[in-house]
């Protein structure tokens, strides 16, 4: 059997001293993303990727082993060879979940996933006709709690993230605004955590999105460089990263996109027409299917269930929406030229042919034309979007910050 060489900070070493200036939680931080980007992979890649000594990278496996995020993959060797064998590191998905909680306009979506990013549980759950703050969160609190002992597995939650369309600000936990909810100034994570006794972080979901694109996504490498993360559905958001960090802005204001003009001439709540979201959101995508007589009542899960049915309308009023969102696409890469542009939209989603047309729309309207459209793609999580954008809060300040999860749960 190969020798376990992740000893443990308590095996009777003494814990390598912090000096100071962030370094160690640095380390720290670069080798588990080494490892979530490589594992099952050599310590010799490690070190190679983070530009850590053996020595180092050894330190800091220890401390993430110790957390129970990093582990040892043994493997079988095929053939004897001569000195000690190299044992593989992984990222381990055995003792830790993250839970989250997307509230959107009509509903919640409670969610777990693991340390890799994956959904293992997800529940929708209807919002009542009372959506104040208190009576919502006294809901939700009781709804993740019965969520978290059904699905958790014994499996230690690492908190609960919270992501929400508007104007958030993670650093107070505060929602500052949500139009849809009518709400304003609503401190999420103390009204949530105080209920749970858990640890809650909050974001906008094209923020915490633009994160979970930067960590687990098809394009991460990219996203890692430079992204624009745009996100359509009952609120209408966007998410600017640049070196590997997601812009905020003072008060955490940026990424309000809504008003971009897109032609046409849907009204608008700030008195113009043509806004993205006057055009693009659901409720108006919903609404021309009510005016076009196709629906009864404005509900935009009525016009995803008419395309999942093959129905022409449904994928003709889709198609539209994907091309009033090419053309705000458009603008925001000739103004901020990212990398890669994700669009998380729900046709998208469900349709990957919908994106030749958005791409088709960037070209006929970028500056730069047909080139800068291979840029844009579909958001990589699908469908679950919702869910994997609340529950990336946690795993991003997990990744961010690892050596400090002892002291959050």
């Amino acid at each position: 059997m190969p020798t376990t060489l992740l000893a443990s900070p308590h095996d009777g070493r003494s814990r390598p001293l912090d000096t100071g200036d962030g370094r160690r939680g640095q380390n720290a931080a670069a080798v588990l993303r080494a490892v979530l980007d490589q594992g099952p992979v050599a310590r010799s890649t490690i070190g190679r990727v983070t530009g850590l000594s053996g020595a180092a990278v050894s330190r800091q496996l220890a401390e993430l082993a110790d957390l129970r995020l990093v582990r040892e993959r043994p493997v079988r060797a095929q053939r004897q060879a001569v000195g000690r064998p190299h044992v593989p590191v992984d990222i381990d998905v055995r003792h830790h979940v993250a839970a989250g909680v997307h509230i959107a306009v009509l509903h919640s979506t409670l969610v777990l996933m693991d340390l890799r990013g994956r959904v293992l549980a997800e529940e929708r759950v209807p919002h009542g006709p009372d959506r104040s703050p208190p009576t919502v969160f006294a809901d939700l609190a009781r709804r993740t709690a019965a969520f978290l002992d059904a699905h958790g597995a014994g499996r230690r939650p690492l908190g609960v993230g919270v992501a929400t369309g508007g104007w958030v600000d993670p650093a107070r936990g505060v929602v500052v605004r949500h139009r849809g909810l009518d709400w304003r100034d609503v401190p999420v994570g103390p009204l949530l955590g105080e209920r749970l006794g858990l640890p809650v972080s909050v974001d906008g979901h094209a923020r915490a999105l633009a994160h979970a694109e930067q960590l687990f996504g098809d394009e991460r490498e990219r996203a890692r460089s430079s992204l624009v993360h745009l996100f359509v559905g009952n609120v209408v958001d966007a998410a600017i990263a640049t070196g590997g960090s997601v812009h905020e802005g003072p008060n955490a204001a940026a990424g309000h996109v809504s008003h971009l003009p897109v032609g046409g001439d849907a009204p608008c709540s700030c008195g113009r027409r043509g806004c993205l979201a006057a055009t693009a959101a659901e409720r108006a995508v919903a609404g021309r299917a009510v005016a076009a007589g196709r629906l009864r009542t404005p509900r935009f899960a009525d016009v995803l269930a008419a395309l999942d049915a093959d129905e022409r309308w449904a994928l003709d009023l889709l198609r539209d929406r994907v091309r009033v969102v090419g053309r705000a696409a458009a603008l925001l890469l000739d103004v901020i030229n990212p990398e890669v542009l994700v669009v998380c939209e729900a046709g998208t989603a469900r349709r990957p042919e919908l994106l030749a047309d958005l791409r088709a729309e960037v070209a006929r309207h970028s500056h730069r034309g047909g080139e800068v459209a291979r840029r844009v793609v579909a958001g990589s999580f699908g469908t679950r979007a919702l869910g994997v954008a609340a529950g990336s809060v946690v795993l991003r300040e997990t990744y961010d910050r690892p050596l400090e999860l002892a002291a959050r749960i």
